[in-house]
């Protein structure tokens, strides 16, 4: 169900997206060939723990973690582990969400690790962008696919592909809600924005073809030709002033 929110509900969830925030930035001061993934998730849950917040992936249908951590052909989902440690020239995408007085903050950003390549460099500079481009149509009076064009449009100009099989969504006082936004798809379509809506919105763009896969683990998701895999995301509010980042480093 799509809810509406109060300019004082968007800004219970600008505090709980400044912790999501905070977290990702903790991740960027600790990302370096040798570090393990479960270390990452360890970090970021004894911040959680220290400024009274919860993990919202933790526990959610049965995932193990406070964060996901996904590495290179792995496009989300991942779970952080002691024995998956980075290596020089990978990149990593973590997303994160925290709840905090109730309600939800939800942010991804892909990492280098050490040494990339330039392929790499492209692919999480295109795909930053394309997030920027959905954010800047996600306007009161757009339409929500106007969003999906935007991200659609920059990431396929620049030779990439859009994955169609996972999307962006509502968010509030649950982590996912109505309405699902693609990250593809023609504009002018859908329901029209209004002050009120909070949105996350995610694409996730790959090298190579777009289909992707889940593993025997029953949550990571890969690219199916095994190239290379980005994810960036920001949750946003929608207020009568304007549209703001509610999850801004």
């Amino acid at each position: 169900m799509l809810t509406i929110k109060s300019a004082r509900e968007l800004d219970l969830m600008k505090d709980a997206g400044k912790i999501v925030a905070n977290s990702l930035s903790l991740v960027e001061q600790n990302v370096r060939p040798g570090i393990s993934t479960g270390e990452l998730n360890d970090i970021v849950e004894k911040y959680m723990e220290e400024v009274g917040a919860r993990p919202s992936f933790k526990g959610y249908n049965g995932f193990p973690a406070a964060i996901c951590t996904s590495i290179n052909d792995e496009l989300v989902h991942g779970i952080p582990s002691y024995s998956i440690k980075l290596k020089d020239g990978d990149i990593i995408s973590v997303d994160i969400g925290a709840e905090l007085k109730g309600y939800h903050g939800d942010a991804a950003k892909t990492f280098a690790v050490g040494n990339v390549s330039e392929e790499a460099k492209k692919l999480m500079r295109v795909t930053e962008e394309a997030l920027n481009k959905g954010v800047a149509a996600a306007k009161s009076g757009a339409r929500l696919s106007d969003i999906s064009f935007a991200i659609q449009s920059h990431v396929e100009k620049n030779g990439l592909s859009v994955v169609r099989d996972y999307t962006g969504h509502g968010i509030g006082q649950q982590m996912h809600e109505d309405p699902q936004i693609l990250n593809y798809g023609p504009p002018g379509r859908g329901i029209k924005l209004k002050p009120g809506m909070a949105l996350a919105i995610e694409p996730m763009v790959v090298i190579g073809g777009y289909q992707v896969k889940q593993l025997e683990d029953g949550w990571t998701v890969v690219s199916v030709d095994g190239s290379l895999c980005a994810h960036f995301e920001h949750s946003i509010g929608i207020y009568e002033h304007g549209t703001e980042i509610l999850t801004k480093r």
